[in-house]
């Protein structure tokens, strides 16, 4: 079976709280491991200015992934990441097609994870990499329910 969807664009703030929500997923405990490491330094010296520190490491971390995906949405080089793009899904591969004659093919196998949200699937290339397809661009709920067991069959949902 092949899913062909409408057509849909990722919008930016879209891509940058998805994106920073399953960075901090992943990375998250460094934050928290680092400010631990820097609030022990509280029994060296006794001084309420090693849990500022710690407070003000977490925020500066937190700034510096988000700045890193608002700049993926200003670089000429991810500008492909939001444009208008219809989708054929089957078994094989994902198929990118920004009209019908281009397209670029995804393999399932270069996808390291996915998700499915109440409303939507997500699919992680990379760190900076998403598919995002809300459940709006699929014709029917069977189409919906075949890219979900796909995701199933991969491996990249559980």
């Amino acid at each position: 079976m092949v899913v062909k969807t409408k057509n849909y664009k990722l919008e930016k703030n879209i891509y940058i709280n998805i994106a920073f929500k399953n960075i901090m997923k992943q990375q998250g405990w460094i934050a928290a491991a680092a400010a631990f490491i820097i609030c022990l330094g509280y029994i060296w010296v006794a001084s309420i200015w090693w849990f500022i520190a710690a407070f003000i490491g977490i925020l500066l971390y937190l700034l510096f992934w988000y700045i890193q995906f608002y700049g993926v949405t200003q670089l000429e080089q991810s500008k492909m990441l939001f444009e208008k793009f219809s989708y054929e899904i089957s078994s094989q591969q994902i198929l990118m097609k920004i009209n019908p004659r281009e397209g670029a093919p995804i393999k399932w196998d270069q996808i390291q994870k996915g998700e499915i949200g109440k409303d939507f699937f997500v699919l992680y290339i990379n760190k900076a990499q998403i598919l995002y397809w809300p459940f709006r661009i699929f014709n029917t709920e069977n189409e919906r329910k075949f890219v979900g067991s796909v995701m199933k069959a991969k491996g990249l949902v559980k």
